[in-house]
């Protein structure tokens, strides 16, 4: 089990994480709470929805027991020199899209040591704020290090920072941050990856729709309300769209960077 004495610089983070939601005034609210484990390794899946998901996650888990989370986090984050320094400081795992091998056995490895790891299966921040298709390597990390997947859902996250959305500072201020942690389900090597990950879908989309039923803000007409509740989002189809456009523009600037590097032949 890790623990924030044994870690300063992650305990450092959270302290300042803590810090500025305290300063914000966000309101926190957890169901399933005795689902998280004091000890022993464990797949955390989160729904994501914002760009704090993983802070607000930690900082709810903090509370319970002062255990950490590994995060797994794409390369390009690591390759900033702040933020990579802080990111290796706290032992959490770079994924490099393009060889994704390393990192799954870095995962495997720190689940078998005890560790929790965090994981987001959507993929990136989802703009529709609806639980869109998984990937699989959650349930497949979990069989193979012989640990359990505890689905976690974060409602109001998306509403302190999110794509395609930069709220004011009187929008941000007391949010209420909603969380339900649900049971924790073993998986097996022998089971199917595909199957128990639509399962793992099912179960996240039905605790976002119990938070998002009980949550003391009415979202009719909001940015942040998904399309069939109501709101202003775009419709899962719409986010698609627009995530195969960026992903699209994204690889054509990295192509057009990498050209440039490339000598030319006199």
């Amino acid at each position: 089990m890790s623990t924030g004495t044994r870690e300063p610089l992650y305990t450092t983070a959270i302290l300042a994480g803590r810090a500025v939601f305290g300063l914000l005034r966000l309101k926190p609210s957890v169901t399933g709470l005795k689902n998280l484990p004091d000890t022993g390794g464990a797949v955390l899946a989160i729904t994501h929805f914002g760009y704090m998901d993983f802070a607000l996650v930690e900082w709810m888990l903090w509370h319970k027991n002062r255990r950490h989370i590994r995060f797994m986090a794409k390369k390009g984050a690591f390759d900033q020199k702040l933020v990579g320094v802080l990111l290796r400081g706290m032992r959490h795992i770079s994924v490099d899209m393009k060889a994704g091998a390393e990192a799954y056995g870095q995962a495997v490895t720190a689940l078998r040591a005890g560790e929790l790891l965090g994981v987001f299966p959507e993929g990136g921040v989802n703009a529709s704020f609806t639980v869109r298709e998984l990937k699989s390597g959650a349930i497949r990390m979990a069989a193979e290090a012989g640990v359990p997947v505890i689905p976690i859902a974060v409602w109001g996250g998306h509403r302190v920072l999110t794509k395609n959305h930069k709220p004011a500072l009187r929008e941000v201020f007391g949010v209420p941050i909603r969380f339900a942690v649900g049971l924790p389900f073993a998986v097996s090597a022998g089971e199917d990856a595909q199957s128990m990950t639509l399962a793992l879908h099912e179960t996240l989309q039905g605790l976002v729709d119990g938070l998002q039923k009980a949550y003391p803000v009415d979202g009719a007409g909001q940015w942040w309300q998904p399309r069939h509740l109501g709101g202003t989002a775009p419709t899962p189809e719409e986010a698609a769209v627009a995530e195969a456009e960026r992903r699209r523009l994204r690889d054509a600037a990295a192509a057009g960077d990498a050209a440039g590097r490339t000598p030319t032949r006199k």
